[in-house]
């Protein structure tokens, strides 16, 4: 009796587990339909909720639900990609590209160090494959290439971007830039739910336009009717005139992708007329996509995967002759790698713009910018930061002729929205400024500074109320200044703008000495009781000696005088050679003796107190003279102030027509 309930049990248990073995394979091969007509969304799901439900067991089952998991979630930029890969690899799964598929969103990821692991390993077994080591040597540098300095500036153009929805690829009607189209999943009714695609996971795609109005602000989006229908259009591209528009529409029917075409709408009187799809190739099952028409309106680069490319999605070029699209070429390997290049953007200048995750960058699409050199062939550099990120970056345009456009990208979005930013490259400011003053620290308003450059620059101004002055200089250019004012000795300077690569404002002050009254130089000095010049006095020599190339038809008198302590006759004759000092000094470094006379007066000349002297010793009036008088009447300390003030070496200009006449 017990062994016949226990039969009876068994074949329970069988049936329960076959017909859900039959459950899983049913769910499992649905899923394969989706995932071979492109609805990876779709597709996606129902592999998840396939896995949990495979056997442990049957590990070759199990790691080919979690590959194709992956390959639907890569497919759509679900950030889970990385752990349905991970799960494939650990039920040993084989397929020729699964590590290799893990190693790029690890790097879509950020998770360079990972992705290196595992681009590593699939070299062991692949060392030729391009892919590979690309990705390899992108992870390795991606840390530098993110220190690389780019004067670009990148926002987020909030008042394009709306919540809760992809919007991207937006480009200027023409050459005008009050107006542009871009893709988006928006709705216009914000009452109504729009249905997400089987492919993407989201709306379809319209385009819409936005204007600026009198004040350059942006209005409100508009959908364009005429060219939006229930299928995804998206990727446009105006001619110069701005009255042709090429844009791609994928539609499907019955649940089939019939892939994607390029289709042609005209405006006339401000609106859009009838869509027609344009021919590229004799075979209309060819998808194609993402135009971009040259300045000229007879070039056409877009995208396909058309035989004959070098691997996945490709870019390629189309000529226009007598009405026709011919001369269809692949732009090469250059261009093209194994993976996908999309969203080409030709500028006017000729440099090609587009999208790629083959070539070397941060991790998933990365700008790309192609020139040609002077044999023809095009060169491809990574854009960088800030352009490219980790995430989607991609649909790049220029404003007409200028350094500033909007881009796509889906960077730092959790959901993966797609959003557009502006960039612009600002213009380089070198400004040089400063402030003309008196030896005393006076401003000088009066005061006239000529600036000459190696470029041919040649301007006088004249200081404001407060001695300053500003100019703007020219990129690497070398100037000459010259500062003078009426009863002050000119004074030179330089300024450069050689090398700069960021705006920068360079400050040159002048400092004037007076010519009918004497100039204390206060960084002159000499060993303890002697006439020796310390070395310490080497600056103050060094900018004497350049008042003097400065102003080369004055001679002046050098003079050393002492404080009130010693012998009269000793203190004379020790200011006398110290003086003597000062102009031997000026001879050796090439001032001509003639324009030199040293004079010694020990005490007999005080100092007579001044506003700077006040400002620094408040207790020595305005006017004052330090003789020993007022110097006995001081405390000690300030006895000793007073004596160092006394003790000083100046100079005075005796003429002003030296070999003038």
């Amino acid at each position: 009796m017990i062994s016949s309930k226990l039969r009876t049990y068994s074949v329970y248990l069988f049936c329960l587990i076959l017909l859900a073995s039959c459950g899983v394979n049913a769910r499992i091969k649905k899923a394969d339909k989706r995932y071979s007509i492109g609805e990876y969304q779709a597709a996606g799901e129902m592999y998840r909720s396939a896995y949990s439900k495979v056997s442990r067991k049957d590990k070759r089952k199990k790691g080919y639900v979690a590959f194709r998991q992956g390959e639907c979630y890569r497919l759509t930029n679900n950030k889970r990609a990385a752990t349905a890969y991970r799960n494939a690899i650990t039920n040993r799964y084989n397929d020729t590209t699964l590590v290799l598929r893990y190693a790029q969103v690890l790097q879509r990821d950020g998770r360079y160090g990972e992705a290196a692991k595992q681009y590593a390993n699939y070299l062991k077994k692949y060392p030729n494959n391009i892919t590979a080591q690309r990705g390899l040597a992108s992870c390795e540098q991606a840390a530098e290439w993110k220190q690389i300095f780019s004067r670009y500036k990148v926002t987020e153009a909030k008042e394009i971007n709306e919540k809760r929805s992809s919007t991207f690829s937006a480009s200027y009607i023409g050459s005008s830039t009050d107006a542009i189209v871009f893709c988006s999943t928006r709705s216009t009714d914000r009452k109504m739910l729009r249905q997400n695609s089987s492919i993407t996971g989201m709306p379809n795609n319209d385009i819409f336009s936005m204007r600026k109005n009198a004040s350059g602000k942006w209005e409100d989006a508009e959908k364009i009717a005429a060219v939006s229908t229930e299928y995804d259009e998206g990727v446009c591209s105006f001619t110069s005139d701005g009255k042709i528009m090429y844009f791609t529409r994928a539609q499907a029917i019955n649940g089939s992708d019939r892939g994607a075409e390029i289709c042609t709408s005209s405006r006339s009187g401000g609106e859009w007329g009838e869509p027609q799809p344009i021919k590229l190739f004799e075979d209309s099952t060819i998808t194609v996509a993402h135009p971009s028409i040259n300045a000229t309106g007879d070039t056409l680069y877009f995208v396909s995967d058309a035989p004959g490319g070098v691997g996945g999605k490709d870019i390629w070029m189309a000529e226009m002759v007598e009405g026709n699209w011919t001369n269809i070429q692949n732009l090469g390997d250059v261009i093209n790698t194994p993976e996908d290049e999309m969203f080409p953007y030709i500028r006017n200048n000729g440099e090609l713009y587009f999208a790629s995750n083959g070539h070397p960058g941060f991790g998933g699409l990365d700008l790309q910018k192609a020139i040609k050199d002077e044999s023809g062939n095009w060169v491809v550099v990574n854009m960088g930061v800030p352009f490219n990120s980790e995430g989607d970056d991609f649909g790049i345009c220029f404003a007409y002729d200028s350094e500033s456009g909007f881009f796509s990208s889906n960077r730092k979005d959790k959901k993966g929205y797609d959003k557009v930013y502006s960039f612009v490259l600002p213009e380089l400011v070198y400004a040089l400024e400063g402030r003309v003053s008196d030896n005393n620290g006076e401003s000088l308003s009066d005061a006239y500074i000529r600036i000459v450059g190696n470029d041919g620059t040649i301007v006088k101004m004249r200081s404001k109320k407060d001695g300053s002055y500003r100019f703007k200089m020219n990129p690497n250019v070398k100037y000459v200044l010259m500062a003078s004012c009426r009863g002050y000795l000119n004074q030179k300077q330089e300024a450069s703008t050689v090398g700069f690569t960021d705006s920068k404002v360079v400050t040159t002050h002048f400092t004037l000495s007076p010519i009918s009254k004497p100039v204390t130089m206060d960084n002159i000095f000499y060993e303890f009781g002697k006439w020796t010049l310390t070395p310490e006095s080497e600056s103050g020599l060094e900018e004497l000696i350049k008042l003097l190339n400065d102003n080369p038809n004055i001679t002046i008198e050098i003079s050393a005088h002492t404080d009130r302590v010693g012998n009269e006759q000793f203190n004379k004759e020790l200011s006398e050679k110290r003086a003597q000092s000062v102009v031997n000094y000026l001879i050796e470094h090439g001032i001509e003796k003639e324009r030199l006379t040293a004079v010694g007066y020990g005490k007999e000349q005080p100092v007579v107190a001044d506003k700077t002297i006040h400002t620094k010793y408040p207790f020595i009036p305005i006017g004052q003279t330090l003789d020993e008088t007022f110097i006995d009447s001081l405390t000690e300390e300030q006895q000793e102030m007073a004596n160092q003030i006394n003790r000083r070496t100046e100079f005075k200009v005796l003429k002003t027509t030296y070999k003038l006449y």
